[in-house]
């Protein structure tokens, strides 16, 4: 029997042929996925290293518009998100002459980090969900075309005669569907492992940033001049 992938695919059937594109469309979409979130993940990664160390000495000297500015140039990281939209919530309310509550300011940036912070959650599991769907259902795709095959095979030995090696090639090539079916969704669940714990990481990293910003802004809060009252 030739196993060459083009003397397989001359002798699959038209459903099995069906299950094999449609696997590797599967298949191609998933590597797709994996490139283009591995790059978006790395990106947030090496931005944020830089984020935190020009940010150090701007928070220090209490420069809020050029801490900004500086979040606004590293727009793929995750922590900038979080972090400009603390800046700005507490520097929105912290000049609004309508806010008296000195602890306003602190609230307002820590719900702005917290929105941010679950946004941006929901910003890194893009297309993991495709990952998840390839990885649960190609491997009963494959399995759909080796019933299907099976079937065929086992028919042609009834209407022709014979025993179970004259349809032994047929079942051989039906069994080829389960493999590619499994060959395609190993490594979509691998990925989407991979990617759901660099995930976790980064919300982690978020929630801790939020912290030390938000202690930050309890200082400034405190140190900031009280208005007297007549």
């Amino acid at each position: 029997m030739d196993m060459s992938p083009q003397a397989l695919w001359t002798s699959m059937g038209t459903t099995a042929k069906a299950v094999v594109i449609v696997m590797l469309i599967m298949s191609i979409y998933s590597i797709w996925v994996m490139v283009e979130r591995f790059i978006t993940f790395q990106r947030a990664k090496n931005q944020s290293l830089k984020l935190l160390g020009a940010l150090s000495n701007v928070l220090t000297r209490g420069d809020y518009q050029q801490a900004i500015d500086i979040t606004k140039k590293y727009k793929e990281s995750h922590l900038a998100k979080v972090i400009s939209a603390g800046l700005l919530e507490f520097e929105a309310a912290r000049r609004d002459k309508r806010t008296a509550d000195p602890e306003l300011p602190l609230e307002a940036a820590r719900q702005g980090m917290d929105r941010t912070a679950m946004i941006t959650v929901a910003e890194l599991k893009e297309n993991l969900g495709v990952l998840a769907t390839i990885g649960a259902t190609a491997p009963f795709v494959g399995l759909f075309g080796t019933v299907i095959g099976i079937i065929h095979a086992f028919g042609k030995m009834a209407t022709s005669g014979g025993g179970i090696a004259s349809v032994s090639a047929g079942i051989a090539e039906a069994l080829i569907t389960t493999a590619f079916g499994l060959f395609v969704a190993i490594p979509a669940v691998w990925a989407y492992n991979y990617f759901q714990n660099r995930i976790d990481r980064f919300t982690v990293e978020m929630s801790n940033s939020g912290s030390e910003m938000a202690i930050y802004f309890l200082k400034e809060a405190g140190n900031a001049p009280k208005s007297s009252v007549a």
